[in-house]
């Protein structure tokens, strides 16, 4: 009898990059095809689909490479789980960009068959994705490196320091409530709608933070999240009791961002759950703030020296110091997951504040299962 192979996704907007996805997993045998309903792609994307659940499935069932399809019974990042558990199937088969630790630990669970694929169009076809499908997509995410909270004044007023981030380009479609600032992304879109205007760029980002801040917001977003969409490269913002930086150091210099997105990759976790309180527990103090400061200053000029066992180094020392002050941000899944990588990375934080969303790992060769990001460029402006 042939093995059965289960692959689960959205499918929206169906392309060749779908197809060439079903026709290498369906090497390994009969293909069965879970779908993420509507209601489940809203919950982790924060956005509705193209084409409804019941056109989708349409769609899949009719491709030959595809045994049998439906629409998971399930929600949330593992809406699959039941029907995994009817299926029985052999392999699990996923792409790099839609594996998660928890998705492989299922797998072990059940005694099934973990595959992870690269992307790889069919022969003479370009690469495709949704993301790249979808116009308002052009709008960049960002990425904290080093020195995140300290762009909050109930942090910051303790003691001064530098937020690093990226500005990343939107090659995949992160998920909601991921620290990847989508957020701050969604009010872009709301505001800009295709992509981030011409114009003096620091006014754009002032405008987008008093966008999505109007008076009386409860809780403010960090200006770092609108400063790292809008600002293109590596950028440093220095703050001192207040919401916005009093110094903004910008690095354009290609080589340098070259090297950075060569030696940064990110493993898929899960997004934050709905009522997860991340300012629960903390500890904010002058010692705690000052060690985030300064590993955030070590991490810049390590990065400057393109010194990576230096970078490493200086990302786990800022991810303590987060942790010190906001120990909710690492979840126990977090850390189970984190814990086989500490061995083979020279350095490690999370995405945002934590809860879930994504692990940052700094290393000179590729990390297992992990992708890589782009940076947006000086000449996009």
């Amino acid at each position: 009898m042939e093995k059965k192979v289960f692959v689960s996704g959205c499918y929206d907007m169906l392309h060749s990059g779908h197809v060439a996805f079903f026709e290498e997993a369906a090497q390994y045998g009969d293909l069965y095809v879970g779908i993420g309903s509507d209601k489940t792609i809203q919950e982790l994307k924060a956005r509705r689909t193209v084409n409804t659940d019941a056109e989708r499935l349409y769609m899949v069932k009719a491709l030959k490479a595809v045994k049998d399809a439906w629409i998971n019974s399930g929600s949330g990042i593992l809406d699959f789980a039941d029907d995994v558990k009817r299926l029985k199937p052999d392999i699990f088969f996923v792409n790099r960009d839609g594996h998660s630790p928890t998705k492989e630990r299922f797998c072990e669970e059940l005694g099934i068959c973990y595959v992870v694929s690269e992307r790889v169009p069919h022969s003479g076809l370009p690469v495709r994705s949704t993301t790249a499908l979808r116009k308002e997509c052009l709008v960049p995410y960002r990425i904290d490196l080093a020195g995140g909270w300290l762009d909050q004044p109930f942090v910051n007023k303790y003691y001064p320091g530098s937020v690093i981030t990226i500005s990343v380009e939107p090659d995949y479609e992160f998920n909601d409530r991921s620290g990847m600032s989508t957020s701050s992304r969604k009010k872009a879109i709301e505001l800009w709608h295709t992509d981030i205007p011409e114009g003096d760029k620091e006014k754009l980002a002032r405008t987008l933070f008093c966008f999505e801040n109007p008076p009386g917001t409860k809780y403010v977003s960090g200006s770092q999240d609108a400063l790292g969409i809008v600002m293109p490269g590596l950028n440093r913002f220095f703050y001192n009791n207040n919401y916005w930086p009093e110094k903004i150091d910008r690095v354009k210099d290609y080589g340098l961002l070259s090297w950075l997105e060569q030696r940064l990759w990110l493993l898929p976790l899960y997004p934050r759950i709905e009522n997860f309180d991340v300012l629960a527990d903390t500890f904010i103090d002058k010692e705690g703030a000052m060690a985030l400061s300064v590993a955030s200053d070590a991490c810049w000029n390590a990065i400057l020296r393109k010194d990576i066992e230096g970078w490493g180094r200086a990302s786990v020392a800022s991810f303590e110091a987060q942790l010190r002050m906001f120990p909710n941000m690492a979840t126990e899944d977090v850390r189970n997951a984190l814990e086989p990588y500490k061995s083979q990375v020279l350095g490690w934080k999370l995405s945002g504040a934590g809860g879930g969303g994504y692990l940052v790992f700094v290393n000179e060769t590729p990390v297992h299962n992990a992708i890589q990001i782009r940076i947006r460029r000086e000449h996009m402006e």
